[in-house]
């Protein structure tokens, strides 16, 4: 945890705390020493203005009940994430335009808007400077999505007709809904599937006439959900069947060092500069989609049969350039 990032937990700690706080904590939830703590409170007490107050013993400290709801720090202090979060959401609510939900939104869209010129020094927050843009989304019927939506929050079996996009091919399906699943700017439904006896995920742009049943759905543990649907890269689901050894020229390796492509991945230099990532994944269709991306600069070297299928992919690709 670097500096900025202490003295942000430290404000927030000191912010909602009834009671005193102990040094010891501090320096738990903080991961730092004492010699670095009392840096930091002192960088917050004299270099920001925080109204901080200790015991006689220096033991506990606390933020003057009478200033500290109006102080906050200067500047912009949100993460990266929470600044994402609220722009995204303030997008989303922007693009809300429907009947139902335009005026009951309002509201949050203004408070967000207050938040955001809170953590501006009090001016108002620029929003029209901060960008959330979307990219190679797909278009979902709202019919289905309220539907989906509907069975999964009310946990009830849900049959519809699902179209395979790799072969377009219909099957009808009877399913026990688990989750509501965001992945990369579309929505995909996490089932328990009896007929095949195993979860799948379905994307909500292929399923066509989804029906509600009055059947109660099967609920999986949600470490049963993990387990399947999240061990593995990206979004196809199934428990690691092999993992992935792919070399990035050093003129990638700036990009994928930095980049995070799964929870258990590992990654490190190679003496030559080239940077080498490992991941566990079960169905290659992703995988292989996101590694060919890089072109020449990335190459699958395990297991055998994936580095194959890439080839293969590569031949394919170049053939419709010959011909």
């Amino acid at each position: 945890m670097d500096r900025y990032e202490r003295i942000l937990k430290l404000h927030r700690i000191l912010k909602v705390a009834r009671l005193p706080v102990s040094q010891q904590r501090l320096m738990d939830e903080l991961e730092c020493s004492r010699a670095t703590l009392y840096r930091d409170i002192a960088f917050l007490r004299d270099g920001l203005g925080a109204p901080i107050d200790s015991h006689d013993n220096t033991s506990s400290i606390f933020y003057n009940q009478d200033e500290a709801e109006t102080f906050e720090l200067p500047g912009l202090w949100l993460s990266s994430s929470e600044l994402e979060s609220l722009m995204a959401m303030h997008q989303l609510l922007a693009r809300s335009s429907g009947e139902v939900l335009s005026g009951a939104l309002a509201p949050l869209r203004s408070r967000i808007e207050r938040l955001l010129d809170e953590q501006y020094q009090g001016k108002r927050f620029p929003i029209e400077r901060v960008r959330v843009t979307r990219a190679l989304s797909r278009q979902i019927d709202e019919t289905v999505f309220r539907r989906v939506a509907s069975s999964v929050l009310e946990r009830h079996q849900l049959k519809f007709r699902y179209r395979a996009r790799s072969t377009g091919s219909e099957t009808e399906r009877t399913v026990s809904p688990q989750r509501l699943t965001h992945y990369r700017e579309n929505w995909y439904l996490d089932a328990f599937d009896p007929d095949r006896d195993a979860l799948r995920s379905f994307s909500l742009d292929r399923i066509v006439d989804p029906t509600v049943l009055d059947k109660t759905a099967i609920d999986v543990a949600d470490a049963e959900l993990d387990k399947q649907l999240a061990s593995s890269y990206g979004i196809f689901s199934g428990p690691p069947k092999a993992w992935a050894t792919i070399h990035f020229s050093a003129k990638a390796a700036r990009w994928v060092a930095e980049e995070h492509w799964h929870s258990k991945q590992e990654g490190h230099f190679l003496p030559d500069g080239q940077y080498e990532l490992r991941v566990p994944y079960s169905n290659a269709r992703e995988l292989l989609m996101d590694v060919l991306r890089y072109g020449p600069d990335a190459q699958i070297i395990a297991p055998v049969a994936l580095r194959e299928e890439a080839k293969i992919q590569l031949r394919l690709a170049l053939s419709e350039y010959e011909a």
